[in-house]
């Protein structure tokens, strides 16, 4: 935990607890509110969809997550962290180490290599590089990747772009692994290659937190929360707050 940061209180098992969230944006002369008093919590190994229409707030919701935004007014503890007591330096330190991220578009560096792409989170955190290099490796060779530790992003398919992601995305081994509509620029098959890897991780003990727009996709999860104008309206195979 970064120097300063305070403890939320203690609820064994959780790695998210939203209390009465709210995200306002002050847009001209109006004040747009994103999120309204959302409570939420998502337990260790989980695998969760979060789905919304365009506007419904999932966007907001998953970058309060991702520690990529604060909320308004609420509380946000991501694995015993208070998230809304944090400075932006700490909070810089709790994304690296909590949050492991998958985008759509891949969000790669074109000019390094797959191993460097993986090694770049560790890199932040500090760790030797050596060490690094091993680790990213390992991970590489799990995804599927051994034999393109050296190429670099373009001569990649997207599933395999996709997969170096993944594979950058547990480099730090985080609490969290959140995932922004991972599939939205794969075809099918390849799309649900990705779920698959998904869906093996959660099995294994990962807490996956998905965002997307697609009833097949979050089909894949086993708990669906529907967001509508900055509500959860719907928490389908989920526990209480």
């Amino acid at each position: 935990m970064p120097e300063g940061a305070s403890d939320g209180a203690v609820h064994p098992g959780e790695v998210i607890r939203l209390e009465k969230v709210v995200r306002q944006y002050v847009v001209g002369s109006n004040v747009v509110r994103a999120l309204e008093e959302v409570d939420l919590v998502i337990n260790e190994g989980e695998f969760v969809a979060i789905m919304g229409p365009s506007g419904s707030g999932k966007s907001t919701l998953m970058h309060i997550l991702g520690c990529l935004d604060r909320p308004t007014s609420g509380r946000y503890i991501l694995d015993g962290v208070e998230v809304g007591r944090l400075n932006d330096s700490q909070l810089a330190v709790i994304r690296n180490q909590k949050v492991g991220f998958v985008f759509q578009q891949f969000n790669l560096l074109p000019r390094e290599t797959v191993l460097a792409n993986v090694e770049l989170p560790m890199m932040y955190a500090g760790i030797p590089r050596r060490e690094r290099a091993q680790r990213a490796r390992q991970l590489l060779e799990e995804m599927g990747l051994a034999n393109r530790l050296a190429h670099r992003p373009a001569e990649l398919s997207g599933g395999q772009r996709q997969r170096v992601a993944i594979a950058r995305a547990l480099a730090n081994d985080p609490a969290l692994i959140l995932a922004d509509e991972p599939t939205g620029n794969l075809d099918t098959n390849t799309g649900a290659e990705i779920l698959r890897i998904f869906e093996d991780l959660n099995r294994r003990g990962r807490t996956i937190v998905l965002v997307t727009h697609d009833p097949n996709v979050a089909s894949h999860a086993s708990r669906i929360i529907r967001l509508v104008d900055g509500r959860i309206v719907a928490d389908e195979g989920g526990a209480a707050a």
